[in-house]
C-alpha cells in the first residue's frame, strides 16, 4: 500500500454496528467515501458547495476487509491519488486504527471525471492534474 500525506479521522457511531457488534461493512464504503469527499475539497478541487460541481463520479470500488473496528475504537482513513488516466482517477485508500496503525482494511476506487450538468464524462481539467500530481508525488503531469 502506498505511502499517504492525507489522513480523515472517523467517528465510530453506535449506529453503524451490526448485530455481530463491529462496523458493518457496507459502513466502510461510507468511511471511504467521507474521506474521498474531504480529501478533493482539502485539495481545492471542489469548493463544498453544490454535489453538482463536484466534478467526479463513481465507477468502481473494491475494498478487502482485514479486522473489524468495534464501537469507541479511533479510526482514520489514508486517501490518495494513485493514478491519473485521460479521464478516469484512481484512489487507493487505509482504513486504520487511529492509535496503533493497524490497517482495518484497505480499498481502492475508480472514479470519472464528469459534467453533472451535461451529464457527460470530461477529461480531467489540467488545473486537477496538476494539484493531484504535485500532492500524491505522481511524477511529471502527461
Amino acid at each position: 500500500m502506498p505511502e499517504f500525506r492525507y489522513y480523515h479521522p472517523i467517528e465510530v457511531r453506535y449506529g453503524d454496528l451490526d448485530p455481530q457488534a463491529h462496523v458493518n461493512n457496507a459502513r466502510f464504503m461510507t468511511y471511504i467515501e467521507q474521506a474521498r469527499i474531504v480529501y478533493v475539497r482539502h485539495l481545492g478541487l471542489w469548493d463544498g458547495g453544490s454535489f453538482q460541481d463536484i466534478g467526479i463520479i463513481l465507477a468502481d470500488a473494491h475494498i478487502a476487509y482485514l479486522s473489524p473496528i468495534v464501537f469507541g475504537q479511533q479510526v482514520r482513513v489514508g486517501v490518495r491519488f494513485a493514478r491519473l488516466g485521460n479521464k478516469s482517477l484512481t484512489m487507493d485508500y487505509s482504513i486504520e486504527d487511529s492509535q496503533t496503525g493497524e490497517q482495518k482494511a484497505t480499498a481502492t476506487t475508480v472514479q470519472v471525471a464528469y459534467n453533472y450538468h451535461t451529464g457527460s464524462t470530461i477529461p480531467i481539467p489540467d488545473k486537477w492534474r496538476k494539484i493531484i500530481t504535485e500532492f500524491d508525488n505522481l511524477g511529471t503531469p502527461s
